[in-house]
């Protein structure tokens, strides 16, 4: 009879201990399961404050289009100055955004970022003196930086620099490129016909 409860209580015991057990991987579960969707909302904010970083960028870049353009210099000095002062009234509201994404980095991606960084600024600071020499090396910069083949030289170390860096600072990295050389195309653009203005001036004048 003793014997008999004896087995009783280890057999309810046993029950117990795997109910209790099946307990805690059903709270597990749910617990990993709603970790696995607030990372999805994490993943999905940081790809939101992204699109509106590059759209601070896209407006401000527009903005700087508008002021350097040849129909701003082809209006009378007032209404220049009204639309200039519109213009920098837009500027800035669009620079009182302030968006901030945090990249989590090792010591080789931190690196790797500075170097990339580096020899961008190194060519940004040529382009006064020789831009087009400036920007067919920003060309071979982004070239690194595309998967489909361009039709431009490629500067393979820094592709190489380029690759060590964290995944969100290589795409960083080549819209910065894609930016510089769009600017730089934009002022040839504007140098072309402020040349070419100048030559009909000329012709205009007698050749004088």
């Amino acid at each position: 009879m003793a014997q008999a409860k004896i087995h009783a209580k280890m057999n309810e015991s046993a029950c117990s201990k795997f109910s209790r057990t099946l307990s805690m991987a059903d709270r597990s579960g749910r617990l990993l399961e709603s970790l696995d969707q607030l990372e999805m909302r994490v993943e999905a904010l940081r790809d939101a404050a992204s699109a509106m970083e590059q759209e601070r960028e896209s407006i401000l870049e527009m903005i700087q289009s508008v002021q350097n353009s040849q129909e701003m210099r082809n209006i009378c000095p007032g209404e220049r100055e009204e639309l200039n002062l519109t213009a920098n009234r837009l500027m800035g509201r669009t620079l009182s955004v302030e968006i901030s994404i945090g990249t989590i980095r090792n010591l080789q991606q931190e690196e790797a970022l500075q170097k990339a960084t580096s020899i961008i600024d190194e060519i940004v600071k040529k382009l006064l003196s020789d831009m087009e020499g400036a920007r067919q090396q920003l060309l071979a910069l982004h070239a690194a930086c595309v998967t489909e083949a361009p039709p431009v030289p490629i500067d393979q170390k820094f592709q190489a620099i380029v690759i060590s860096c964290a995944l969100e600072d290589q795409k960083k990295i080549k819209t910065r490129l894609e930016t510089l050389v769009r600017n730089t195309e934009n002022a040839e653009k504007n140098i072309k016909i402020m040349d070419h203005q100048k030559l009909e001036d000329t012709k205009a004048n007698g050749g004088h």
